[in-house]
């Protein structure tokens, strides 16, 4: 890419110009490639004692960049510092804890003196696992994390309607210090996808910037999603560039130089075609909602599911390929309209303008455990909700239904955690007697076939 005349163009203009040309895979393709020339490596993240704590197989921390737990047998956790200096943030991009990594997630919230936690995603997602429930259950409620020495206790939580936010205490016992952290958790975003709206998104951030989370005199805040790659990137290029243009102006902006620079530090950041053009949607109107002049309008709420997300998860997904396609392939069917906001004015355009191709759907990623949830999938769950809105049905009621069925959810993935932990911990305690009685075996073959000769 020509990083000079790009930078010399105005946003919005690029905006249109690859809109106007369809051109959305192309350039999304165009930025994987030049990842495959990043001569980093992941060999901590291949060795045979880290490989069960990676999520996803093919979605690695870089070794120059990855995060190092001090206080813990292991120091791996799958986590990448990434470094915007221009725009003075840094921020921890990281899987959805496992059922056995929950503790070094802490540990790292702990080391690393972060302050937030931004989890942009459901626990489960397509009827499948998506992260482990990480935090305590009921309010006044604490999860002791006895191999990292650390107890977490639930403060508040307050839910916003298409984000909730928590305040947990965090207790070292070792140290026997105290520390509040805040998690922004966004629940409205789908896997593949992108927010209803730039606006709902933008209020978002905006609820984050405010806490002062994102300020450098702090540790960086935690973001993740399921893989911590596509939702986390998207959250944080849009973030970058905000800072940017709130220093530089709206022409200082290089948006692909920005990604193919925070992909130096985590790999395959931003997993689609339509992730890309929602981050440039996103800059653009956060450009105008962030400026002092603003005249701040009417609240915009998002809806469940937008029709992006509708899109995605209305056919079983056939075997899927390796999360890492989605980085270097542009995807097989057209891209779906994104709803744009008020103040977007001319950028919007139409579905058809936007399609590229007329073949099937792209294949979703690879899972290292499909795992089916034990009730109904989410889409179904939320056309409930709608419909209990629509026959009056109150909100007290409504939120201890959802408590009462998420409860049975978390319930079974305890459950299925725990066999899973069962056989991991067979599987290591039958490994070293096993090598030992083989190594005895093939000893006493040799000496016999020696003594025999």
């Amino acid at each position: 890419m020509n990083n000079d005349k790009m930078g010399s163009n105005n946003v919005e203009a690029e905006y249109m110009d690859i809109a106007n040309r369809n051109a959305w895979p192309i350039v999304y393709q165009k930025i994987g490639q030049e990842c495959q020339s990043y001569p980093y490596t992941c060999t901590e993240a291949k060795k045979p004692q880290n490989k069960p704590l990676n999520r996803y197989r093919d979605v690695n921390p870089y070794d120059h960049s990855r995060v190092i737990l001090k206080r813990c047998e292991r120091d791996y956790i799958n986590a990448n510092l990434v470094k915007m200096d221009r725009a003075n943030r840094k921020y921890i991009l990281t899987q959805g804890p496992l059922a056995f990594t929950v503790g070094h997630f802490w540990l790292m919230v702990w080391e690393q003196n972060s302050r937030a936690i931004l989890m942009l995603n459901k626990l489960i997602e397509k009827n499948e696992i998506k992260c482990h429930w990480y935090w305590p259950q009921d309010i006044g409620s604490e999860m002791v994390l006895s191999e990292v020495q650390l107890i977490v206790h639930l403060l508040s939580e307050e839910d916003c309607n298409y984000y909730t936010t928590r305040k947990f205490k965090v207790y070292d016992m070792v140290s026997h210090e105290t520390r509040e952290v805040l998690q922004f958790h966004y629940t409205t975003w789908p896997d593949f996808g992108v927010p209803t709206s730039p606006n709902a998104f933008l209020a978002f951030l905006k609820k984050v910037r405010n806490s002062g989370a994102l300020e450098a005199d702090v540790g960086p805040a935690i973001v993740h999603c399921s893989a911590g790659i596509g939702r986390s990137g998207t959250f944080c290029l849009v973030d970058s560039c905000l800072v940017i243009i709130e220093k530089e102006g709206l022409d200082s902006v290089n948006i692909q130089h920005i990604l193919l620079e925070m992909r130096k530090d985590r790999m395959g950041l931003i997993q689609t075609p339509d992730q890309l053009r929602f981050s440039y949607q996103a800059i653009i109107e956060g450009a105008k909602r962030f400026s002092p002049d603003y005249k701040e309008e009417p609240k915009m709420e998002e809806s469940i599911y937008s029709s992006v997300a509708e899109e995605g998860e209305e056919e079983a997904p056939p075997p899927p390929p390796p999360r890492a396609e989605s980085l270097t392939k542009a995807p097989a069917r057209p891209l779906p309209a994104i709803p744009t906001s008020t103040s977007l004015g001319n950028l919007n355009y139409t579905a058809a303008e936007s399609s590229s191709s007329e073949e099937g759907p792209p294949t979703p990623p690879a899972r290292d455990c499909p795992t089916p949830a034990s009730s109904a999938d989410d889409e179904d769950e939320d056309r409930d909700e709608h419909t209990n809105n629509e026959t009056g049905e109150n909100t007290e009621t409504l939120r201890r239904r959802r408590t009462r069925e998420l409860a049975e959810r978390v319930s079974s993935m305890k459950k299925r955690a725990r066999e899973a932990e069962r056989w991991h911990a067979l599987k290591r305690s039958l490994y070293k007697p096993l090598t030992i009685t083989f190594g005895f075996l093939l000893t006493g073959i040799i000496i016999y076939s020696y003594v025999k000769h």
